[in-house]
């Protein structure tokens, strides 16, 4: 999956980084840029569930 172009990357790089790293990995370039893209997938997915039982209101559920 690629970075889509225009997207603002919804995670904080320096808090995944300090993650992996305590887990004594390391992160590669892309790895921050596909994380958000998976996070905005997780999201769309949520947002649709929500909207298919009538709510605005996106719930924990959801995910």
């Amino acid at each position: 999956m690629a970075k889509k172009k225009g997207k603002e990357v919804l995670v904080v790089a320096s808090k995944v980084r300090e993650y992996v790293k305590s887990k004594k990995c390391n992160t590669s370039g892309e790895f921050i840029g596909e994380l958000s893209n998976t996070v905005y997938c997780l999201i769309d997915k949520a947002l649709n569930r929500a909207k298919e039982n009538g709510r605005k209101t996106v719930q924990a559920k959801d995910v």
